[in-house]
């Protein structure tokens, strides 16, 4: 068969990925990049962009890995700006994908700080607005999660730290950003299958990605006659940083394989979603949740 012939070939979902047991493997949160085992894939080598976000500038919430490091190279080699905010600690996951976004010949801006701080949250829309000139889309997706062993022990600096990630710096950059929008500018929260099927160790993390879900529908509403989008990707089980830090050791072996495609996706494979949302290829997408979870159902 010749090479051509070989490239018209649709690929089986089923083992485009690592498909077998993930080896067990902690980290301490924030979880980062370089010590998972296997890598996960950014698109680092695979996503071609086609011109669909040109001229735009995007700022991108927990953009240093996993998802948001995904959408930040799919962004950029797209064609456009990105500045991503992170955690300290995360300096070096952040770093690798500011070059990414630069390679693609695009800007980069890096947002170092704690998103659970209000003054930071509102912060990063204003120095994305100076770097840029304007901001055409506003991914929210920094998130936190534990694997907890029961609703009793659940500590309540625990759910706190929870819901202030994933809620509180959620509102506050969403509403530091709104004023800023124009007509054509898109809203993207990155939620979760947890919203709609949530698992008791993940209790207080569903609760806020069910919240999530409550803000994307809601606003959506609010801002369409303005003529700003507002939507929301549900991921499955993917394959981040997020997953090791979570601490369950236990559960790694067989992470993802319960989907009907029976392994965990990467963030590469989310990228096009939120292309989509962002871009006018969406032009019509709007309170929607576009769920992206290998066959599990909401």
């Amino acid at each position: 068969m010749s090479d051509s012939k070989q490239q018209d070939q649709p690929r089986d979902p089923r083992g485009t990925y690592h498909a077998g047991p993930f080896p067990e493997q902690v980290q301490q949160q924030p979880g980062l990049t370089a010590p998972m085992e296997p890598q996960p894939d950014h698109g680092e080598e695979s996503y071609q962009g086609s011109g669909a976000l040109e001229g735009k500038a995007a700022l991108i919430t927990g953009g240093d890995s996993g998802i948001g490091k995904a959408v930040a190279i799919a962004f950029a080699r797209e064609g456009a700006d990105v500045a991503i905010s992170y955690l300290p600690e995360e300096e070096d996951d952040a770093r690798d994908t500011a070059e990414w976004i630069r390679k693609a010949g695009r800007r980069a801006l890096l947002l170092p700080g704690d998103g659970r701080t209000e003054e930071f949250a509102a912060q990063i829309v204003a120095d994305a607005l100076m770097e840029f000139g304007r901001l055409d889309v506003l991914v929210l997706n920094a998130a936190y999660q534990k694997n907890r062993d029961s609703f009793e022990s659940l500590p309540t600096e625990e759910f706190d730290r929870v819901f202030k990630t994933n809620l509180y710096s959620l509102i506050w950059t969403a509403r530091a950003a709104v004023p800023h929008l124009k007509p054509g500018a898109s809203i993207i929260t990155t939620a979760s299958i947890q919203a709609f099927n949530p698992s008791p160790e993940l209790i207080d993390y569903a609760m806020t990605k069910a919240a999530q879900v409550a803000f994307t529908k809601a606003l959506a509403q609010e801002l369409g006659p303005q003529g700003i989008r507002v939507n929301a990707v549900a991921p499955g089980p993917i394959w981040t940083p997020l997953i090791p830090a979570t601490e369950w050791p236990d559960k790694l072996p067989s992470f993802g394989q319960d989907t009907p495609l029976q392994r965990a996706g990467q963030p590469a494979e989310l990228a096009p979603a939120y292309v989509l949302l962002a871009s006018d290829h969406g032009s019509y997408i709007s309170g929607a949740v576009l769920p992206v979870t290998g066959g599990k159902g909401l």
